[in-house]
């Protein structure tokens, strides 16, 4: 009796394992998806800043977005950060590049983490500056499509000692 109960055991947990792992695999390429989407939305965004290309970088946008960053407050939607974009990019070149280090989705909601390098060029001559920093970004997927939510970012440049 010990015996069988044993062998039903081992079946019964085979047979519960099939589909937990179907799921597993399933939620793993699901996930993979997804951080193809971002990356790929990601490499848009950056391609935007760098040509100066506001029209690309606005339809990117959503009107919830928000940037976070030092010295500041926040830059709270679409027209915020479009605004402060299209000043930008009257005055200077950007070449920034971004190197996400981790990237985790669950369900509609991602976020990212990593560090950024810009260079900035100003238009009328002068020397670039070069930040680098650290990044953190909420990705949510709407209609299908994932979009930036949020972005906080920070320099690694030395604080000043007080």
């Amino acid at each position: 009796m010990v015996k069988n109960a044993a062998i039903v055991g081992l079946l019964f947990g085979a047979l519960l394992a099939v589909p937990l792992a179907e799921h597993a695999s399933a939620q793993t390429a699901s996930t993979a998806a997804d951080e193809a989407a971002i990356a790929e939305f990601n490499r848009k965004y950056v391609k935007a800043i760098n040509d100066g290309d506001i029209d690309t970088l606005a339809s990117l946008t959503t009107d919830g977005h928000m940037m976070i960053m030092s010295g500041g407050p926040p830059l709270t939607g679409k027209k915020a950060l479009v605004d402060a974009m299209t000043r930008a990019f009257q005055t200077t070149q950007f070449d920034e590049s971004w190197a996400p280090e981790e990237t985790v989705v669950s369900g509609d909601l991602a976020y990212q983490r990593g560090t950024f390098i810009v260079i900035a060029k100003p238009k009328a001559g002068g020397a670039e500056t070069r930040t680098t920093g650290n990044f953190l970004r909420i990705y949510r997927k709407i209609g299908g499509a994932w979009f930036m939510v949020r972005d906080s970012f920070n320099s690694q440049q030395p604080r000043n000692a007080q």
